[in-house]
């Protein structure tokens, strides 16, 4: 693929922004098995300190979210539930832990990588990135990757045309009744009508 890594300043935007802002946009890592790409198509922005469902919630510090404390344009990489990696962009600049949280693609590069590391030998494509987890496996995503440069490294997101607003679905985020209030606020977006989106679909 022959377009360009998207400029850290895209990082740098309110992080609501940058969420929009990457749909559509394409995930691509270089490995040794080969290269794998997806377009995205859903996406969860977390806003920091004052977000109870962002790691950084309450301005919590530890190892595991130190990237999210870093410069903007870099992976941050966590593994959950004992069996999956999650993916998230860094945004803002350095000692403001927000980011946005991949949670779909619609597979456009190394699809037969991405079935043999799914164990998926058949079936639609589209259900090889469909949710946050098993995105990261399928592009070979993993703990290794937790810190990646965006802009510069293996694993990285390229520009591509805008999604047209219309669309463009916005709705609460999945999975984080725990957060109270914060659970209720509209920060995942969506491409309407693509059966790729991992959580609740919008026609």
């Amino acid at each position: 693929m022959s377009a360009s890594a998207l400029p850290r300043r895209t990082y740098l935007q309110p992080t609501l922004r940058v969420a929009r802002a990457l749909l559509g946009k394409i995930l691509m890592h270089e490995t040794a098995e080969g290269v794998a790409a997806g377009r995205i198509v859903e996406v969860e922005a977390y806003r920091g300190p004052a977000d109870r469902a962002a790691h950084s919630s309450g301005g919590r510090r530890t190892p595991r979210n130190e990237v999210m404390y870093g410069p903007p344009g870099h992976a941050y990489v966590y593994f959950i539930y004992g069996m999956y990696f999650c993916m998230n962009v860094v945004c803002q600049p350095p000692g403001a832990p927000e980011a946005v949280l991949l949670r779909a693609l619609e597979p456009l590069a190394g699809i037969e990588l991405m079935r043999r590391r799914r164990g998926l030998p058949d079936g639609p494509a589209w259900r090889l990135c469909r949710g946050p987890g098993v995105l990261c496996r399928a592009l070979g995503i993993t703990r290794a990757e937790n810190g990646a440069d965006l802009v510069r490294g293996r694993l990285r997101i390229l520009d591509a045309p805008r999604v047209p607003a219309m669309r463009v679905a916005r709705t609460a985020r999945v999975g984080i009744a725990y957060a109270g209030a914060d659970a209720l606020r509209p920060w995942r977006w969506l491409v309407r009508a693509t059966p790729a989106v991992s959580g609740r679909r919008v026609a």
